[in-house]
């Protein structure tokens, strides 16, 4: 008999991560819990671009054009086509070979980097640089990189909440940073009741969101920024100018998939002013604070 909700605590992709599950007890809960762990971990190993042996490394360090293409398999192709997906969608602003842009930013410190600094970073940015053929992946130019930095977390959460409904989990979430995967309701049936961070108050929400299935994820101004002469510069990069986005404080989007939901917020986010136009043709629920703090809203609860 399923009566109780056991929550997982630990720390993945540099964020706070949870689980939340029923199960009949403590230990199945924990042997499920670290089926899911695992599978987090492995997505992690496997895509991060902090790790050398990682198959986005070795594909970054054979960018150019007197090297070969790294052979890859079908779960990596698979994400390289959605990569182009979303580069298609979101005309050419979420590029996944941007995270170079990196290099020029600091934001522990407060100091706009220089043209002169942004320029041959941003000649290093363009998906149409990138080969795909057949199982293998070329960058074209040396010094360029691809980064799934931008849909990897929220992967992740799918996979983990794949294998546990796989396994008969039908009550709980997957969290991964906040980006989430719901299994299904409380035990009792209610929805799960999940806070939208104000985006100006680390300890404020300023909406609740009522969900059981699908995904929630949400993107925002506020995780890695700092401010000078009045203005915030945050990490949402512009792939185009190198520069921080600036019209949005937070878009949160509701989705089928967590993957959805995290690429439709970044999208929107980059998107800026056309952000809104780009939400409301979709079909997903959404809420977003703009630069003014206007809330704005459809389909969350």
């Amino acid at each position: 008999m399923v009566d109780a909700i056991h929550r997982t605590a630990f720390d993945a992709m540099a964020s706070r991560c949870e689980i939340r599950l029923a199960a009949s007890d403590a230990h199945t809960a924990e042997l499920l819990s670290r089926q899911a762990v695992a599978e987090v971990r492995r997505i992690e190993e496997k895509y991060s671009r902090y790790r050398p042996e990682s198959i986005v490394s070795r594909i970054n360090a054979g960018a150019g054009a007197d090297r070969g293409p790294v052979v890859c398999d079908k779960e990596t192709m698979a994400l390289m086509s959605y990569a182009a997906a979303l580069y298609g969608a979101s005309e050419g602003l979420f590029d996944i070979t941007s995270g170079v842009l990196r290099k020029a930013w600091d934001f522990r410190r407060p100091s706009v980097p220089k043209p002169e600094v942004l320029e041959p970073l941003l000649a290093l940015v363009g998906w149409d640089k990138v080969a795909c053929e057949g199982e293998a992946v070329h960058l074209r130019e040396a010094g360029m990189e691809i980064d799934f930095g931008g849909f990897g977390k929220e992967y992740a959460a799918d996979r983990a909440a794949a294998l546990l409904m796989e396994a008969g989990v039908r009550h709980g979430y997957v969290n991964l940073g906040g980006d989430m995967r719901f299994i299904g309701p409380r035990l009792d049936g209610r929805p799960w009741s999940i806070g939208i961070q104000d985006p100006r108050d680390p300890d404020a929400v300023v909406a609740s969101i009522p969900i059981s299935q699908g995904a929630l994820a949400t993107s925002g101004d506020y995780e890695r920024y700092f401010e000078l002469d009045g203005q915030r510069y945050c990490h949402i990069l512009d792939p185009r100018t190198g520069m921080p986005v600036r019209h949005w404080r937070s878009v949160s989007v509701m989705a089928p998939m967590a993957i959805a939901a995290g690429s439709c917020s970044t999208i929107a986010m980059l998107k800026q002013q056309g952000g809104l136009n780009f939400l409301n043709a979709s079909d997903m629920g959404y809420l977003t604070i703009d630069d003014q703090g206007q809330m704005l809203y459809r389909d969350i609860s």
